[in-house]
């Protein structure tokens, strides 16, 4: 990847997520250097970036960490694609987390994921903090294609953990 295109994805990703729910740019770029790590990128005939799919891929799972489009082009299909794209790929469960289904925006959130064939899982979860100082975020997994139950997700969020956070397991709820 060439250094302005990870300079292109980094601005999209502070337009679509809060401090919360990601890295610093320093952080973030690292992760290029991770075999595990992987971005995939929808472009403009230009070459403009105009969305991206970030991803952890494991020998047991996929973990999808950021989905995001340029705010001017969101609701063209530009999300449905990468993901649906990426889930194409894909012969093992595909994760991804959410803010819990509290308001409206969260619910259609989950509503995206779930019309690309997402269930939403029951277990208590937490994001530990991406950046220090940051509190834990409560949030809520999601798997493709179907549901997980509760020693594979408690299988799943280890390797979350220690690969993805660098954590402990004993941090969660």
């Amino acid at each position: 990847m060439h250094p302005s295109d990870f300079d292109e994805i980094y601005i999209l990703m502070e337009a679509s997520f809060p401090v919360s729910e990601m890295r610093s740019y320093g952080d973030q770029k690292a992760l290029l250097d991770n075999p595990s790590y992987r971005i995939f990128t929808e472009q403009e005939a230009s070459g403009r970036i105009i969305g991206f799919l970030a991803a952890w891929e494991f020998p047991l799972l996929r973990f999808v960490e950021h989905i995001a489009v340029n705010p001017a082009t969101r609701g063209s299909g530009i999300g449905y694609k990468l993901m649906n794209s990426y889930l194409a790929r894909s012969d093992k469960p595909v994760l991804l987390e959410v803010e819990p289904p509290v308001g409206e925006l969260e619910q259609r959130r989950i509503g995206f994921y779930e019309r690309l064939g997402f269930h939403l899982n029951p277990y208590d979860y937490v994001q530990p903090p991406l950046r220090t100082g940051q509190p834990d975020l409560p949030l809520r997994i999601m798997t493709y294609p179907r549901p997980i139950r509760l020693n594979e997700f408690q299988s799943f969020r280890e390797i979350l953990y220690t690969e993805v956070y660098k954590t402990a397991v004993s941090r969660s709820r």
